[in-house]
C-alpha cells in the first residue's frame, strides 16, 4: 500500500522542544506569563501592531474582541457564507445574528457590493475572513465601514504571512485574531492572538481576558466585570515564540508548495487556485483547487479518488447557510456552487515534491477519466 499523504501537519524543530521543556521546567510562579509577554511581543513586532493579547483559540480572540465592542441581543454582523463555523459562533453566543452574503467567484472572500447591500439600521460589524491565506479586498471593505461608522474586523486565522498592500492581514481593521491550532502554518498546538492599534479596545478585551480584572484594580481576585478565560498557556507560548522567529521561513515553504502545485498544474485546463492579485502576498496556508463546472468534476469524487490514493484532500467549506442552525433561506450562488467541486490539497511543510507529484497525478487522472 502506498504510504499515507496528510493534508497538514506541524513544523516542530529542537527549538520549540528547547522553549517548551524550559517552560514546563522553570514557568512557573512569577516566571508562569514570560513566555506569554515573550510571545505577545514578538507577534506584535512581526504584524507590526500596537498590542496584542495571546489566547486560547481564535474562536476565544474573536468572542472577546466582539463582546468588546458591544455585539449583543438584536445585531447584526454581517460575514461571507463560506466560513468555518468558528467565525459565527462567536456572534451567535453573543445573541447578535450573523448575516451571510455570497463570496467572489476568484477570491473565495466577501464581496464587498453584497456587503454594503446587507447593512441595515442593526448592523453592528463586517468579518472579513482571509479564506485559506487569500485576501479579501480591504481598501473597499473599510471605505465601507468607514461610509456607515461600522467596524470591520479581521478574521485572520488563516492569513498568516499573506499581505495587502503592504499591510499584514489582520493589521487593518479594528482588530484582529489569529490561530494557531495544528493545521496552521504557525501553530502552539491550540491558541490565538486578538490584536489591534486601538489603545481602548486593548484594555477592554485585556480586562474580559482575566475574568473580568482590570489591570489597575488594586484589590485582589477583585473582577470590574463579568469576563472570559481564554488564556494561552505558558507551553503553548514557548513552542509560539520558537515558531514566530521562524515565521518568514515556515512561511516561504508554504508558499514553495503553492508555487510547485501551481507550476505542476497550469499545463492543465479546468481548475484555479488560490489568486495572488497585484500588490498582495497569499500566505498559502491551504492550496486549494476549484475545478470549472464544464468538467464535471465533483466534490465526492475528489474526497474518493484521493481516499483510493492513500491521500488526505480536505474538503471546502459548506456555506454556513446550508447548516441546520442558521434558519432562513439566502441566495448565495456562489458560496452554494464552488465547494461542490473543490478540494483542499496536502501542504504539510514537510511534503516532497514526490509527494506532491502524487497528488498531482490523481488530479490529472480526474481530469482526464
Amino acid at each position: 500500500m502506498k504510504s499515507r499523504i496528510h493534508y497538514t501537519k506541524p513544523s516542530i524543530t529542537e527549538l520549540e522542544v528547547r522553549y517548551a521543556t524550559d517552560a514546563a521546567a522553570n514557568g512557573w510562579g512569577e516566571k508562569c506569563y514570560e513566555y506569554i509577554n515573550r510571545f505577545e511581543e514578538a507577534f506584535k513586532d512581526h504584524l507590526d501592531v500596537k498590542y496584542a493579547i495571546a489566547t486560547s483559540s481564535c474562536t476565544g480572540a474573536l468572542h472577546m474582541g466582539m463582546a468588546a465592542l458591544g455585539i449583543g441581543p438584536g445585531d447584526e454582523v454581517i460575514m461571507a457564507d463560506i466560513n468555518w463555523i468558528a467565525t459565527a459562533s462567536p456572534i451567535v453566543h453573543l445573541g447578535a445574528k450573523p448575516v451571510f452574503v455570497d463570496i467572489l467567484p476568484d477570491s473565495w472572500c466577501l464581496d464587498p457590493k453584497l456587503v454594503e447591500e446587507a447593512i441595515t439600521p442593526n448592523t453592528k460589524a463586517i468579518v472579513a475572513v482571509h479564506l485559506y491565506g487569500n485576501l479579501c479586498e480591504m481598501d473597499k471593505l473599510l471605505a465601507i465601514g468607514e461610509k456607515h461608522s461600522i467596524p470591520v474586523i479581521e478574521d485572520a486565522a488563516e492569513a498568516i504571512g499573506s499581505i495587502y498592500h503592504g499591510k499584514r492581514a489582520g493589521s487593518m481593521g479594528k482588530f484582529g485574531a489569529f490561530s494557531f491550532h495544528g493545521t496552521k502554518t504557525l501553530t502552539t498546538g491550540e491558541g490565538g492572538i486578538f490584536v489591534t492599534n486601538d489603545a481602548v479596545l486593548y484594555e477592554h478585551v485585556l480586562t474580559l481576558s482575566n475574568h473580568g480584572r482590570a489591570r489597575g484594580q488594586t484589590k485582589q481576585f477583585w473582577p470590574d466585570m463579568v469576563g472570559f478565560k481564554y488564556k494561552m498557556s505558558n507551553i503553548q507560548a514557548a513552542i509560539g515564540c520558537a515558531q514566530i522567529e521562524r515565521a518568514d521561513e515556515l512561511t516561504r515553504r508554504k508558499r514553495e508548495i503553492l508555487s510547485y502545485y501551481r507550476s505542476r498544474l497550469e499545463i492543465f485546463s479546468g481548475l484555479s487556485m488560490n489568486p495572488e492579485p497585484v500588490d498582495t502576498v497569499n500566505g498559502a496556508w491551504m492550496p486549494t483547487i476549484v475545478f470549472d463546472q464544464q468538467t464535471g468534476v465533483t466534490r465526492e469524487e475528489l474526497q474518493n479518488t484521493f481516499a483510493e490514493e492513500n491521500i488526505d484532500a480536505r474538503v471546502f467549506f459548506h456555506p454556513l447557510s446550508s447548516l441546520p442552525m442558521f434558519e432562513g433561506k439566502i441566495y448565495t450562488p456562489v458560496s452554494s456552487d464552488i465547494p461542490a467541486r473543490a478540494i483542499n490539497l496536502p501542504s504539510f511543510h514537510d511534503i516532497s515534491k514526490t509527494e506532491q507529484d502524487r497528488v498531482v497525478n490523481v488530479i490529472e487522472s480526474i481530469l482526464n477519466d
